[in-house]
């Protein structure tokens, strides 16, 4: 049920919900937007198989994202192996996500009468743990979205973590121009997907995997509650699994699939941002990072890339 009411401390437009369907504990964080005050708690412990609520007032942004191996034994400074905020403790007190990170991201709407939410599942800045964004009791097409693909498998060694628990963004780990959409490569123009954002792209194809990815990978709902979900259940054939159908429900009953999504969502609010490039606590407002390649070092990478990823798409279809 859609939270629409008057407290004293404002008006409140919708829920989220986390869910732990992994099989170990995810450490939710949670960071707000520049001018929109903090929820509840900053950041959390989410036991497997377990799920937390929260309200949010209308006009509210932010991002969430899902810490894992974290250490917290009470009495001294604390950490997560994967998107650790570096607050030390299980709040993240205004900061951000420190890459590789999946991140969900939000902007909801005023809560006047058509007012749109926004929201994405971004790549961006790497990947640590798969995720889906639900929407429920909404208007409007209210398309699910995310990564159910466990990217951590098949992530090309240059951009693995050393112990393999996340998957590395291009710019995260080689810092060039024309991977991080930075210098000349910082317009619509000159900012391309790398062929890893390909494989982001084509692993998880409703997820934002560069910088001006937006077609694909924006959605709007209008008066929903939300869920988000890490560990979803992944696709057992190949097909739902490289296209990543998440099947939306529209007013009329009828459904689509993500390579059907409306273009105008071209004039959503920009997705988060690369925490390498700005800073892990700097909030969702600045653009995310990530492009093509013209020297012929990337072009080895990509080369590489892609055959790593044709190697997975093999390995998907049998197991």
């Amino acid at each position: 049920m859609v939270i629409n009411f008057d407290i004293c401390t404002g008006t409140y437009g919708a829920t989220f919900t986390f869910v732990n369907k992994c099989d170990y504990t995810v450490w939710p964080g949670i960071l707000a937007g520049s001018g929109t005050p903090p929820l509840e708690t900053t950041g959390f412990e989410l036991p497997q198989q377990t799920s937390r609520s929260f309200q949010a007032p209308n006009g509210w942004s932010g991002r969430f994202w899902g810490r894992t191996g974290c250490k917290f034994n009470g009495t001294g400074p604390g950490s997560c192996s994967t998107a650790d905020c570096g607050s030390g403790q299980v709040e993240c007190n205004g900061a951000g996500a420190s890459p590789p990170a999946t991140l969900a991201e939000f902007t909801l709407g005023s809560g006047s009468e058509g007012s749109q939410d926004f929201y994405d599942v971004s790549l961006v800045d790497g990947y640590n743990v798969a995720m889906i964004i639900e929407a429920s009791g909404g208007s409007g097409m209210c398309a699910a979205t995310g990564c159910v693909t466990d990217l951590n498998r098949y992530c090309p060694a240059e951009l693995k973590v050393s112990n393999g628990d996340a998957c590395k963004s291009a710019c995260e780990a080689f810092g060039k121009p024309e991977y991080c959409c930075s210098g000349p490569n910082n317009t619509p123009a000159t900012c391309k997907p790398s062929a890893y954002a390909a494989l982001f792209k084509m692993a998880c194809p409703r997820a934002y995997s560069y910088a001006y990815d937006d077609l694909t990978s924006t959605f709007t709902c209008t008066g929903a509650d939300y869920t988000m979900t890490f560990c979803p259940s992944i696709p057992t054939s190949p097909t739902a699994l490289v296209d990543a159908t998440l099947t939306t429900t529209k007013d009329d009953g009828s459904s689509v699939t993500g390579d059907q999504q409306p273009s105008t969502m071209s004039g959503a609010p920009s997705p988060g941002t690369s925490g390498s490039e700005s800073g892990s606590g700097s909030g969702p407002e600045p653009k995310v990072m990530t492009s093509g390649s013209s020297d012929s070092s990337s072009r080895n990478h990509s080369h590489s890339t892609l055959r790593v990823f044709f190697i997975a798409l093999a390995f998907i279809v049998f197991l």
